[in-house]
C-alpha cells in the first residue's frame, strides 16, 4: 500500500449517500436498479446507508422480481434499527402477497416472516393466512416455513389465529414439497414449546410416506426424522414401515441415508421376528459402507455413528469388515503415533473377538520379527492383556518375547514384560536371570516399572523359592522400602515383607490368586445414553456422543433470535446481515435445536491472589501463578490438542489450548486419567514466556477416577512473568499432582487469541496511522494455497476473531482488503490482503510497530483464512 493509494479511502465528490439519494428518486428504471445494486454493495462491506430507508422503501413500486428483492434484501436488514419507518412497507407487502406472479407472492411473505419487528407482526397474519391456501405450491410450502418464523417472534398470536391448524392441514397437502416444509416447520415449532404441537398418527404416517418417495432429498431428511419419533402400534406395522422406507438406504445423500437408518432403528425395536431383525442389519450394513468412501468429514460422522449403531446391533458389520490385515499393514507405516494405535487396534480385537485372537497372535508375531523397537514394545504391552483374556493359551510364544528384553525402553513396556515374567516364572527357566537384568537400574526406573518389579520378584521367590530368588527379594525389598520415597512403592513393599515373614502360605493366596479374566469395554456406552443417542443419529449429538442438553441450551421462546434461520429448500434468494455489523453486535442466544452446538461455558472467576509456593521453582521462574485444585467445574467444547500423551504421562494424559472467550483469555484443559488409581491435587505452572501469560484462577479439577476425565477453563492473565529474548508463540507448562511427579509439556498457540475487541479502525485513522509508520515496517507474505471463496462468510470469520474490516477495492482483476486488529498494549496491526475471490493463492502485507512478530502474525491471519 503505497502513500497514492489513499483515493481510495476518499472521494472529491460532493458525497456517496447524496449521489445515491439523488440517483434513488431518478425517473429512470435502470438508474434506481443501479442506485440500489450500490446500496447494497455498500450495506455489504459495512457502510451505514439506513439514512437512505424512505428512498429505498420508495423502489418497492416495481414489477421488475430482481429490483425487487434487492429492496426486500434491504428491508431485512434495516427494518429493526427503523422500525417506524418499517411500516412503510407494509402496504406493498400485502399488496404483492396478492401479485399474479406467485414468485413474488412467496418473496413477500417469506420477507415479512424474516423482518423481526414486533409493528409488522400483525399486518403479516392477514397475507399469511391467503399464502397458507394458495393455488401454487411454491406459495404454500414458503408460507409453512413463515409459520415458524412467525411462532418464534409471537407464539400466542400464531396459536390464537389458528396457524397451527393449517400447517398440519398442508401435511394432507397434494405437493410432496409443501408437505416436507409443513413437517419442517412443525418439527421446528416443537422443539421450541413445552407441549406437544406435533403428533404423529397412524392417517398422518400413511401421508410423510407417500410424499417420501417425491419430494427432495432435504425433504425427505425432514420426513425421515419426523418418521423416527412415531411408535408403531405393534410388529407388523413397524415390518410395514421399514419396508416403505428401506428404499432410502440407497440415497446419493448421506443424510438421508443416516436418517433412514435412525428410523428404522427405531422401529427394529418393536419387530420380534429374528429373520426380519437379521435382513435388516444385512440390507442397512452396505450403505452404512459405502459412507467411508466420501469425503474425510464425512467418513468421521459415519464412524461415531456407526460406533452407535454397532453397539445396539453388533452383528451389523460382522460380514461387511475385514480389518485384520489393513492393521497389520498400517503398522508398517512410517508415523510412530499412527503405528503405536494400529498395534493396539490389533490386541483390541484380540481381547473383543475370541475367534480372531489366534490370528491376532500371529499378526503380532509378524510384527515382533521386524524388530523394529516401538513396535515390539507396543505389541509386548497388549500381548501382556491378551495372556490375562485367555489364561493358559498363547503362553508358548513367551520365549519369542524374551528375546526382545534389551529393546524396551519404554516404562509401559518394561513393565508389560516384567509382569509376563513374574506371572510364568514357573515356565521360564532363567526367569531370575531376566529379572535380575531390570533390577541393575531399579532405583532410577520410573514407579510403574518399580511396582512391577517388586510384585514379579515376589512371585518368582513364591514360585522358586531357591537362593537365587531369596537374594534378589531381599536387594528387592531394601530398595523399595529404605531407598524410595515413593509412598506406594514402600507400603507394598512392607506388606509384602510382613506377609512373606509371618506366613508364606498366605502370601501365596494373596500374590498368587487367580486374576480374573478382563474385557475390553471401552467406547461402550451407558444402555441409557446409547438409547438417547440413538434417537438423535444424524446430529452433532451423535458425533459428541453426548446427549443433546449436554451441548445446547434448550430455551422455550424466552430469547428472542436476531438472526434469520435459512429455509431448509427452495430458497431462491438467501439473506444475511453485513459483516460489518458482526464486529459489534453480540449473538444472542440460540435456539433450542438438538442439530446444532451452541457454546456452554461458565463464567470465568475472578483473579485471585497468589497463594504459597507448593510447586517449587521447577522452571527457574517466580511462584506467582501456581494454583492449587478449587471446587470442580466441568466444561464441555471442541476436542483440544493432546499436549502430554498417556505413553508420557504413565496413564495421565493432559490436552489443552489456549482460547479467546468474551474477551478474556482461557486456558482450556482436559484431563484424563488411564491409570488405575485415583488422581487428585492438580497444580500448574506457567514458565516465562513473551506475553507473561500466567494463571489468574484456581485450576478447577475434581479427583479423577481410574477412566474419568474432567474438563476446566482456566482464566489467564498477562504480563505477569515475562521472558527477555526473541518473541515465541510456545508455552512452556508444568503440571503435577498428589500420584504422579510433574509433568513438563510444550504447547504452541495461535496469535489470533490475542488479538483484541477493540481492533476496529475508523479508515481516516487506518490511514494516518499506515502513514506514520516506516516502510521498514511493513512485512509481506504469500499464501498460495488460500482460497477464498465467500467474502461475506471470510470477513465473518475474521471479524469473530477481532480482525477487524476497513475497506476493500480493485486493482486489476485482484481484490484488495485491509483489515486492523490490536494486541495487546495497544499494539495495531494493519492489514492488506490481495486476492482474486474463488482462485487459489493470496498476498498479505502487514504494517505494525512491531515488525519482528510478523511471523506470527502471518501464521495467525493463514490460519483464520483457512480455517
Amino acid at each position: 500500500m503505497s502513500r497514492n493509494d489513499s483515493k481510495y479511502f476518499s472521494t472529491t465528490k460532493k458525497g456517496e449517500i447524496p449521489e445515491l439519494k439523488e440517483e434513488l428518486n431518478s425517473q429512470y428504471k435502470d438508474k434506481r436498479k443501479d442506485a440500489v445494486k450500490k446500496v447494497i454493495a455498500a450495506m455489504t462491506v459495512g457502510k451505514d446507508v439506513s439514512s437512505l430507508f424512505t428512498d429505498v422503501v420508495n423502489c418497492m413500486q416495481t414489477e421488475n422480481l430482481e429490483l425487487k428483492k434487492l429492496v426486500y434484501l434491504y428491508l431485512i436488514n434495516y427494518a429493526k434499527s427503523q422500525p417506524d419507518l418499517a411500516i412503510l412497507a407494509v402496504n406493498t407487502f400485502v399488496k404483492d402477497s396478492q401479485d399474479p406472479n406467485p414468485l413474488i407472492r412467496a418473496l413477500a411473505v417469506r420477507t415479512m416472516g424474516c423482518i423481526r419487528v414486533d409493528k409488522i407482526t400483525e399486518y403479516l397474519c392477514d397475507p399469511l393466512q391467503r399464502c397458507l391456501k394458495d393455488d401454487d405450491p411454491y406459495v404454500r410450502k414458503t408460507a409453512a416455513i413463515c409459520v415458524a418464523k412467525l411462532y418464534d417472534i409471537n407464539a400466542e398470536l400464531v396459536e390464537d389465529r389458528g396457524f397451527l391448524d393449517s400447517l398440519k392441514d398442508l401435511i394432507s397437502d397434494n405437493n410432496p414439497m409443501v408437505v416436507a416444509n409443513a413437517v419442517a416447520a412443525l418439527a421446528e415449532i416443537q422443539e421450541n414449546s413445552s407441549r406437544p404441537i406435533f403428533e404423529l398418527t397412524s392417517s398422518t404416517l400413511s401421508k410423510l410416506l407417500t410424499a417420501l418417495n417425491e419430494c427432495t432429498e432435504w425433504g425427505q431428511v425432514f420426513i425421515l426424522d419426523a418418521l423416527s419419533r412415531y411408535k408403531a402400534a405393534d410388529a407388523r406395522e413397524a415390518e410395514n414401515i421399514v419396508e416403505r422406507v428401506t428404499p432410502r438406504l440407497q440415497h446419493a445423500n448421506c443424510a438421508v441415508v443416516l436418517s433412514a437408518v435412525k428410523m428404522i432403528l427405531q422401529q427394529m425395536e418393536l419387530i420380534t421376528s429374528t429373520d426380519v431383525v437379521r435382513n435388516l442389519c444385512k440390507k442397512m450394513a452396505p450403505p452404512l459402507v459405502t459412507l467411508l468412501s466420501a469425503e474425510p468429514e464425512i467418513q468421521y460422522v459415519a464412524l461415531r455413528n456407526i460406533n452407535l449403531i454397532v453397539q445396539r446391533r453388533p452383528t451389523i458389520l460382522a460380514h461387511e469388515i475385514k480389518v485384520l490385515l489393513e492393521f497389520k499393514e498400517y503398522a508398517t507405516e512410517v508415523d510412530v503415533d499412527f503405528v503405536r494405535k494400529a498395534v493396539r487396534a490389533i490386541g483390541r480385537c484380540a481381547i473383543k473377538l475370541e475367534r480372531a485372537a489366534e490370528r491376532c497372535i500371529s499378526v503380532l508375531l509378524e510384527l515382533i520379527k521386524i524388530k523394529v523397537n516401538y513396535v515390539v514394545q507396543e505389541a509386548i504391552i497388549v500381548i501382556k492383556d491378551i495372556f490375562r483374556r485367555y489364561p493358559n493359551t498363547y503362553e508358548s510364544i513367551i520365549a519369542t518375547l524374551c528375546e526382545n528384553l534389551d529393546t524396551l525402553d519404554e516404562p509401559e513396556a518394561k513393565a508389560s514384560m516384567i509382569w509376563i515374567i513374574g506371572e510364568y516364572a514357573e515356565r521360564i527357566d532363567n526367569a531370575d536371570e531376566l529379572l535380575e537384568s531390570f533390577l541393575e537400574s531399579f532405583p532410577e526406573e520410573p514407579a510403574q516399572v518399580q511396582l512391577q518389579l517388586l510384585t514379579a520378584t515376589v512371585k518368582l521367590f513364591l514360585k522358586k523359592p531357591t537362593e537365587g530368588p531369596q537374594q534378589m527379594i531381599q536387594v528387592v525389598l531394601n530398595n523399595a522400602t529404605v531407598e524410595t520415597d515413593n509412598p506406594d512403592l514402600r507400603d507394598r513393599a512392607y506388606i509384602y515383607w510382613r506377609l512373606l515373614s509371618t506366613d508364606p502360605e498366605a502370601a501365596k493366596d494373596v500374590v498368587l490368586a487367580e486374576k480374573p479374566v478382563i474385557t475390553d469395554d471401552s467406547n461402550q456406552l451407558d444402555p441409557s445414553l446409547l438409547d438417547e443417542l440413538l434417537v438423535n443419529i444424524a446430529t452433532l449429538s451423535s458425533v459428541y456422543h453426548k446427549p443433546p442438553d449436554a451441548f445446547v441450551t434448550r430455551t422455550y421462546l424466552s430469547a428472542q433470535k436476531t438472526e434469520d434461520d435459512d429455509y431448509p429448500e427452495g430458497s431462491e434468494t438467501g439473506y444475511s446481515e453485513s459483516p460489518g455489523n458482526h464486529a459489534n453486535v453480540p449473538a444472542s442466544p440460540p435456539s433450542a435445536s438438538y442439530s446444532t452446538p451452541a457454546s456452554v461455558a461458565p463464567a470465568s472467576p475472578p483473579p485471585t491472589a497468589p497463594v504459597p509456593d507448593l510447586l517449587g521453582d521447577l522452571m527457574g521462574t517466580d511462584n506467582s501463578s501456581i494454583v492449587p485444585p478449587d471446587e470442580p467445574t466441568t466444561t464441555t467444547g471442541p476436542p483440544l490438542s493432546i499436549v502430554l500423551p498417556t505413553s508420557v504421562g504413565h496413564g495421565f494424559q493432559v490436552s489443552a489450548q489456549l482460547t479467546r472467550q468474551d474477551g478474556q483469555i482461557f486456558y482450556s484443559m482436559l484431563f484424563e486419567n488411564n491409570t488405575h488409581v485415583p488422581l487428585d491435587g492438580f497444580m500448574i505452572q506457567f514458565n516465562k514466556n513473551t506475553f507473561g501469560l500466567a494463571a489468574a484462577g484456581p485450576l478447577q479439577v475434581p479427583q479423577l477416577q481410574p477412566g474419568t476425565s474432567a474438563r476446566t477453563l482456566l482464566p489467564m492473565v498477562m504480563f505477569q512473568n515475562m521472558s527477555q529474548g526473541p518473541p515465541s508463540s510456545l508455552l512452556q507448562v508444568a503440571v503435577k499432582n498428589n500420584q504422579q511427579p510433574v509433568w513438563y509439556f510444550n504447547d504452541k498457540f495461535s496469535f489470533h487469541v490475542l488479538f483484541t475487541e477493540d481492533g476496529i479502525m475508523e479508515r481516516s485513522a487506518f490511514l494516518e496511522t499506515w502513514r506514520s509508520l516506516p516502510d521498514s515496517n511493513e512485512v509481506s507474505k504469500d499464501f498460495p494455497a488460500i482460497v477464498i471463496d465467500s467474502v461475506e462468510a471470510t470477513l465473518d470469520r475474521l471479524a469473530a476473531s477481532n480482525v477487524f474490516f476497513i475497506a476493500k477495492r480493485k486493482n486489476a482483476n485482484q481484490d484488495v482488503f485491509y483489515f486492523s486488529a490490536k494486541i495487546p498494549q495497544g499494539i495495531p496491526l494493519l492489514i492488506e490482503l490481495t486476492t482474486v475471490v474463488g482462485n487459489p493463492g493470496a498476498k498479505c502485507a502487514i504494517k505494525t510497530p512491531s515488525p519482528e512478530m510478523s511471523a506470527f502474525f502471518f501464521e495467525a491471519i493463514e490460519t483464520l483464512l483457512r480455517s
